[in-house]
């Protein structure tokens, strides 16, 4: 039975490095912790040379002192296991541990995640530390969980050692059993791939033309990445299962090529999160209009909460970051971190460490600051951290438990995220819409969730929404479609783009006409399609409800042909030699409907559609908003006991709402009616 993130309040809390610091400095460190309101910290994670400095010899005095101390101070302790870091000793002594490129570049000892998963010696290596840990551990009282690895296919997530090449070899034949098998899938007749022994077969390897590899047998690759890091997490989850069975368990994570729900199902008691909302920031394109920046993290945070609908952030970012050669984020400005905070609860977080306790003076990361800064002298972000812990101790309890509510979601899948990295036909459009739907709903404050299509997904699972939007879904079994239509024929509302349906689960395209295994469903066939780029000039839709009202047909235009009568066309194309060929229908099926939209989402487009949805903000009667304030909002399985309503301003400008009705605010304790002003990066938790 998995254990909830938290029972009794909600745990607030920082990662800390004793091995970093002075003995001497631990004593003060803890107690500030604990005057902040901080109930938890987080170490050990990358010390594996302090508990083991040579093969077979183990060592805890240091990290003994350290737990117990804070122990002593009411802290709880969330103990990592030291693997994303083997030590020097252990590269020197066993090379074959090492990760290899693509190109077979092997990956030195002198960063992080340098190992490969594949390694019998290293896991055998890591159990053996774990074991000694867990062990020594398992019954500690200052222990309440442990973190397995550290971010888990971070920084790299393709391995090509000899060890990865023999693991997936054996992979293949336990999902093939044949060869004839693994040909049929991988399509080797094309361009004379056929392989005849196993020996022959390999991971993807350089070829003439360079990172083109066969597409199905990349998409088998990503697969196998995904399980082979699961496998060896297993190792530290059944070691600590059985040895510190009164302790949860957990890992941070989402990162690529992995499977981030079965490993969650499997191994945790509850998935982790490292919420850093500037990455938002600086990676948007700059090209985009009306961007989120790190409001755009909230999607982020929607996915993990799909994952675990109650999470813990194990690094929540307090102060600017970087290493020595990344210049990433800017410091955040006065009560950001308090936004960000709020920003992480709001959307399933019951347990939120931040990074770190004080920066560090050594190494890479001496620009990924921390609360405190070097001199350790107090600061506006020590001091905004201590007001969120005194809010959190007062309303905690309120939060804790309660889930999320949302009427629409957003469907993903491990197989398109990670086909359509290859595919360019479709994979970077999932990405833009995802983005554009999200952008819309948040502008119109319309919470949503982020749902994973997955072969356990049950009717149940999707009947909870009303509206499901599935943006380019390219493969889709047909199994998948029909449990998609009897969502709809019972009432759902499902929306699909450009690009659905023609890929079966390896990758190979159906011969059916298009959307292929989602066409009865739809409705139509798509008579010619076209990418929108170079020569091709962007055309517009038309909407059908008004004819003046023109809005984007981004990237690739599928031209829809009606098939069935039930089906009404809702836009057609402005310009461009199939103007006036459908581009947007719906197709009334059951007591349901299914949209097609011919195109790449952008949120003018959404915006459109989403009155003939049904949709509007759940709190639309009763509170108007301006654009810049999400909303979201959380309840305990009783909806009797009331539900909470997180406002939070990501503007540094005041935004003025109205309550039509009264609400108090659980942050000031203060009854809110008519006309209210909430400061920039402000925050309000209505009841």
């Amino acid at each position: 039975m998995k254990r909830p993130v938290a029972t009794e309040q909600f745990e607030l809390g920082v990662c800390y490095y004793p091995e970093h610091w002075p003995e001497a400095m631990w004593a003060d460190d803890y107690r500030r912790m604990v005057e902040t309101g901080f109930t938890v910290v987080r170490m050990g994670e990358f010390a594996w040379s302090v508990f083991e400095p040579e093969e077979g010899k183990f060592q805890f005095g240091l990290f003994d002192r350290a737990v117990d101390l804070a122990h002593s101070y009411g802290l709880k302790v969330i103990m990592g296991t030291p693997t994303a870091t083997p030590p020097a000793w252990l590269t020197e002594q066993y090379p074959e541990v090492l990760n290899v490129t693509y190109e077979g570049v092997t990956l030195q000892h002198g960063m992080r995640r340098h190992y490969n998963y594949s390694s019998p010696k290293y896991r055998e290596l890591c159990a053996a530390i774990v074991t000694k840990l867990a062990e020594h551990y398992g019954n500690h009282p200052g222990i309440a969980g442990w973190q397995i690895d550290n971010e888990l296919n971070c920084e790299v997530n393709e391995f090509y050692s000899e060890s990865d090449h023999l693991a997936f070899r054996e992979w293949l034949q336990h999902k093939y059993e044949t060869l004839d098998k693994l040909n049929e899938a991988w399509g080797t007749v094309f361009w004379n791939q056929t392989f005849t022994r196993w020996s022959q077969v390999h991971l993807t390897r350089p070829t003439p033309s360079p990172k083109q590899p066969n597409p199905h047998q990349a998409l088998d690759e990503k697969r196998f990445i995904s399980y082979n890091t699961i496998s060896f997490a297993k190792i530290q989850a059944d070691i600590l299962r059985e040895l510190a069975p009164g302790q949860w368990v957990t890992t941070n994570g989402l990162f690529g090529h992995l499977d981030s729900h079965e490993l969650n199902e499997e191994l945790l008691d509850f998935f982790s999160y490292d919420s850093y909302p500037q990455f938002s920031s600086i990676y948007f394109d700059p090209a985009e209009e009306n961007p989120l920046r790190d409001r755009g993290w909230s999607l982020s945070l929607s996915a993990v909460r799909s994952i675990s609908s109650n999470f813990c952030i194990m690094e929540q970012q307090s102060g600017p970051g970087g290493w020595v050669n990344r210049m990433d984020m800017p410091s955040p400005k006065p009560g950001q971190m308090r936004l960000w905070t709020y920003q992480s609860i709001a959307h399933g977080a019951d347990m939120l460490l931040y990074f770190r306790w004080r920066t560090a003076t050594m190494g890479n990361e001496i620009y990924w600051h921390g609360l405190n800064d070097y001199h350790n002298q107090p600061n506006r972000r020590v001091k905004e951290a201590a007001q969120i812990g005194k809010e959190l101790a007062q309303i905690g309890k309120s939060i804790i438990g309660s889930v999320t509510q949302a009427s629409i979601a957003i469907l993903r899948d491990y197989d398109n995220e990670w086909d359509g990295e290859y595919d360019n036909w479709y994979g970077p459009f999932m990405w833009q819409s995802n983005k554009e739907w999200f952008k819309a709903l948040q502008h119109k404050h319309i919470p949503s969730d982020v749902l994973y299509m997955r072969s356990s997904t049950t009717l149940e699972e999707l009947s909870r929404y009303e509206v499901l939007v599935y943006t380019h879904p390219a493969i889709m079994s047909d199994e998948t479609a029909a449990l998609l239509d009897q969502y709809v024929q019972q009432g759902g509302k499902l929306v699909f783009g450009c690009r659905t349906g023609y890929k079966d689960t390896r990758g190979q395209c159906y011969m059916r006409p298009f959307p292929g295994a989602a066409q009865e469903m739809t409705g139509i066939t798509v008579e010619e399609f076209t990418m929108v780029k170079g020569t091709r000039q962007p055309t517009s839709i038309s909407w059908s409800h008004d004819a003046d009202i023109l809005t984007g047909a981004d990237a690739f235009n599928d031209i829809l042909h009606v098939e069935a009568d039930t089906v009404e066309v809702m836009g057609s194309y402005a310009s461009d030699y199939y103007a006036g060929k459908p581009a947007v229908t719906r197709n009334k099926r059951g007591q349901g409907e299914v949209w097609y939209y011919g195109a790449v989402f952008n949120e003018q487009a959404v915006l459109q559609m989403l009155p003939a949805l049904g949709l509007d903000s759940p709190a639309a009667d009763w509170l108007e908003l301006p654009p810049q304030v999400e909303l979201q909002i959380r309840a305990g399985a009783d909806k009797s006991a009331g539900s909470l309503t997180f406002l939070l301003n990501y503007s540094e400008e005041p935004a003025e709402l109205l309550l039509k009705q009264p609400r108090t605010d659980l942050l000031s304790g203060q009854t809110l009616s008519g006309a209210v002003t909430l400061q920039g990066f402000g925050v309000l938790v209505l009841q």
